[in-house]
C-alpha cells in the first residue's frame, strides 16, 4: 500500500507577470520565446538547468539535420541564425551547396561530419545540409538571442505546477532555491520536452518510450588518421567499429563523428532501451548503465583503432538524451501515415524534412491559453520516432511563440488565433511554416475543415 503526504495550503510569491511565458529553455522554448518577443510580446522564459540549449547543449546532440527535401531546405527560420553566428565563432560545420551529392569522395571528405542524408539507402549515403556543432556555442548564441530579445530568463527554476483558473492556464509555479516562485501570464508554452506543463494542467496525452542515450565526447583523437584507416581498410574498420557498437550496446551507424573542435569527437551512444524519462528511479539506472558501458569500451578503443591511442574521455552530457515519453493528444494528432505520405494541411504552421506540422497538433483539448512545442508535440509514438529531430522542433517553437504573441495582441484565445496570420508572420521571420506544400505533398482537399 502507498503513502502519501498531506501538507498546509500552498503559497507561492508571484516574481514576474508577463504576456508570455515560456516552460523550457530547450531549442523549441528558446525559439517560441525569441519569437513571441519579437512579434511584440513580453516574454518570461523558465529553464530548470544552468544554460540554455536543452538537448543541443546540455544533451550534447550535436547535429542539426532532418531539414532538407531533395535539394530544397525546408527548416529555417531561427535555427538559420543560430548557424550563422555558430559559424561566425567557428563552431559551426556544414557542407557547402556544390558538396551535397552523392560520391565516394564527398563521403570520405563530409561523411565523418554527420552530414549526410540517413533517409537515404544508396551507399555511399548522399552528402546534404546538416550542421556540426559545438555545445558551448549553442550555450552563448542562445544567450545572445535572449539578451538582444529583451526576454526576462530565469534559469535555476524547475517546473513545479500550473496555475489553472476556469479551464484556462494563467501562470506557473517553479521550484527555485529561494523557495516557490511563481510567474503569472496571459499565455503560456509548455517546451519541457515531456509536456510537464499541459499534463499537470489537466490535457490529455499518450505515453511511450523509446532509446535513451548519455551522449559523450572523447578527446585528443587523430581524425586524420582514424579516418585515413578507415578508407584504406574498410573491412578491418568496419569489424572494428562493429565490436565497439556491440561493446556500446547500440549505435548509430556511425558511433563517431567530427566537431568543429579539433582533436574532439562526439559518440552519439550508447543506445539503451527500457528507462522511463520521466521516473526519477529509471534515469538514475541509466546514468550508471551508461557511464559503465563508457568506461569499458574506452580502453578497448585506445587498444585497437588507430587514431585513437591518445583518446580521453573528455566529458559526459549533462542532460540524459531522452527520445520520447508523454506526447500530447491534441486538437489534431499527427499519424505515422500523416509523416511517411508527407500530408499537407491546411493549418501547417511549421516543417520538418519532408513533413508538415498543423498548428491544431500545438494545441492542447480541454484547457485554454496553453501551446505545446517541441518532441512531445500532438503525434502518435510511431508519427513522433520521425520527426521530433532538433530543427523541426525550432520551427514548432517558432511557430507557438507567434501564434501566443499573436493571441495576446488581439485578445483572442490561442485556440481562436487564424492559423494564416501565423504563417504570415512566419515568414516575415524568415521561418517556412509549410502555407505552400513541395512537389512531393499529399494535399489534403478543400473541402477539409479546419477546426
Amino acid at each position: 500500500m502507498s503513502q502519501t503526504v498531506s501538507l498546509d495550503a500552498f503559497e507561492a510569491p508571484v516574481v514576474q507577470r508577463s504576456d508570455v511565458i515560456v516552460v523550457g529553455g530547450g531549442p523549441a522554448g528558446v525559439s517560441a520565446a525569441v519569437a513571441a518577443a519579437r512579434t511584440g510580446a513580453s516574454v518570461t522564459l523558465l529553464e530548470r538547468y544552468a544554460a540554455l540549449g536543452g538537448l543541443a547543449s546540455g544533451g550534447m546532440v550535436l547535429v542539426l539535420d532532418d531539414m532538407i527535401n531533395g535539394n530544397e531546405i525546408t527548416v529555417t527560420g531561427i535555427v538559420d541564425e543560430y548557424v550563422e553566428r555558430m559559424a561566425k565563432l567557428g563552431l559551426a560545420v556544414y557542407p557547402p551547396a556544390e558538396d551535397r551529392y552523392s560520391s565516394p569522395e564527398m563521403w570520405a571528405k563530409w561523411g565523418r561530419w554527420g552530414a549526410f542524408d540517413f533517409h537515404s539507402h544508396t551507399n555511399p549515403k548522399p552528402i546534404c545540409y546538416a550542421v556540426a556543432f559545438d555545445p558551448d556555442g549553442w550555450k552563448r548564441v542562445s544567450n545572445d538571442l535572449v539578451r538582444e530579445s529583451g526576454i526576462n530568463l530565469r534559469l535555476h527554476s524547475w517546473f513545479s505546477r500550473p496555475v489553472v483558473q476556469d479551464g484556462a492556464v494563467k501562470g506557473v509555479v517553479c521550484e527555485t532555491k529561494s523557495g516557490p516562485q511563481a510567474v503569472m501570464g496571459d499565455v503560456v508554452i509548455d517546451t519541457t520536452g515531456d509536456i510537464d506543463v499541459a499534463s499537470r494542467a489537466g490535457a490529455p496525452y499518450a505515453q511511450d518510450s523509446y532509446l535513451v542515450t548519455l551522449v559523450f565526447r572523447l578527446g585528443g583523437v587523430d581524425t586524420a588518421a582514424a579516418e585515413r584507416f578507415e578508407q584504406e581498410n574498410p573491412r578491418e574498420a568496419r569489424a572494428i567499429n562493429r565490436k565497439i557498437k556491440r561493446m556500446l550496446g547500440g549505435a548509430w551507424e556511425l558511433w563517431w563523428l567530427k566537431t568543429p573542435v579539433p582533436g574532439v569527437v562526439w559518440c552519439n551512444c550508447p543506445h539503451m532501451t527500457g528507462f522511463d524519462g520521466t521516473d526519477p528511479v529509471s534515469l538514475t539506472e541509466a546514468e550508471f548503465e551508461a557511464r559503465a558501458r563508457i568506461g569499458a569500451v574506452l580502453d578497448h578503443i585506445k587498444a585497437v583503432l588507430p587514431g585513437f591511442g591518445n583518446a580521453y574521455l573528455l566529458d559526459v552530457a549533462e542532460q540524459m538524451g531522452v527520445r520520447q515519453t508523454r506526447l500530447l493528444q491534441g486538437e489534431y494528432v499527427v499519424t505515422k501515415d500523416d509523416v511517411t505520405s508527407r500530408r499537407h494541411f491546411a493549418d501547417s504552421v511549421a516543417r520538418g524534412r519532408d513533413y508538415y506540422t498543423p498548428y491544431r497538433a500545438l494545441l492542447p483539448r480541454g484547457v485554454d491559453q496553453l501551446l505545446v512545442a517541441g518532441r512531445h508535440y500532438s503525434a502518435t509514438p510511431e508519427a513522433q520516432r520521425m520527426s521530433r529531430e532538433i530543427p523541426p522542433c525550432m520551427a514548432m517553437g517558432q511557430a507557438a511563440g507567434i501564434a501566443a504573441a499573436t493571441a495576446v495582441e488581439q485578445g483572442v484565445l490561442v485556440r481562436d488565433v487564424d492559423p494564416a496570420v501565423v504563417q504570415h508572420r512566419m515568414r516575415e521571420q524568415g521561418a517556412d511554416p509549410g502555407d505552400v506544400p513541395s512537389e512531393n505533398a499529399t494535399v489534403d482537399q478543400p473541402e477539409e475543415v479546419v477546426a
